[in-house]
């Protein structure tokens, strides 16, 4: 049997690396850094509350219409939802930032360089995420037993009626678990608009790194920023979970 065997010298050096990562990072955080990450946190936190906004209204009109008994809407919201779930979100971003909108605003007649990156990453992002929030909108919607439909007409409610004040509002409160799940992930996504030099936390940071040449510096840090905000975020969705099955009870 082979046994490893750290010495003395190897483990106080690994030490002194470790605390010399942590004194160049408390230096980082002490200068301009922060200044200029800043303005990038503030960026990924509009992108990620606008896109999630825009994704939960096309999510509910996409599971609405999987449910209509209109074919044209059903079809519509059915080849929506297929065709973005198979595309990588990346690509998407691409298309939109560079087909879509240009050839949107030629139509409009609207200059295209008056579009900045940030709407464009925002359109791809609601528009790919609204597709995933369809399904979670119909499942929600399917699990209300049909009896409570049945109960909302027997009061003389019309169908848009019962739906709007009877199942959407329970469809909501079973879903806003997975609806927070997927505010993360558009969260960590938004990353991904720095390849549009949108100035999120993500390209600041790139921009940072490349002037300063202290890149372990910078992206030990941006680790750690993303990793607070999803780990912060996901622990109130569990609390929210247990609260809500504290009350189901």
């Amino acid at each position: 049997m082979a046994y490893l065997i750290i010495t003395n010298e190897e483990y106080n050096a690994a030490f002194q690396f470790i605390i010399g990562e942590l004194g160049t990072v408390e230096d980082l955080l002490n200068g301009e850094f922060l200044a200029f990450i800043g303005k990038g946190i503030s960026v990924t936190i509009y992108v990620t509350f606008v896109s999630f906004i825009i994704s939960v209204i096309l999510g509910l009109l996409a599971g609405l219409g999987r449910l209509s008994k209109n074919t044209f809407i059903r079809n519509l919201a059915i080849t929506y939802v297929e065709f973005v779930r198979g595309l990588p979100v990346l690509v998407l971003i691409f298309t939109f930032a560079f087909v879509v909108v240009p050839e949107i605003s030629d139509a409009l007649g609207v200059d295209n360089q008056a579009i900045p990156g940030t709407t464009r990453g925002i359109i791809a992002l609601a528009f790919f995420y609204g597709a995933f929030m369809g399904e979670i909108f119909r499942a929600g919607i399917e699990s209300i037993p049909k009896g409570q439909t049945e109960a909302a007409r027997s009061l003389g409610m019309t169908a848009g009626q019962s739906m709007r004040h009877v199942i959407l509002p329970q469809a909501v409160r079973n879903i806003l678990p997975a609806l927070g799940n997927d505010f993360i992930a558009i969260l960590k996504d938004s990353s991904l608009l720095s390849v549009l030099a949108v100035r999120e936390i993500t390209q600041q940071s790139r921009l940072y790194a490349g002037t300063s040449f202290r890149f372990r510096e910078t992206y030990l840090v941006l680790t750690f920023l993303y990793l607070s905000m999803t780990v912060a975020l996901s622990l109130l969705l569990q609390w929210y979970g247990r609260r809500l099955g504290t009350d189901e009870r």
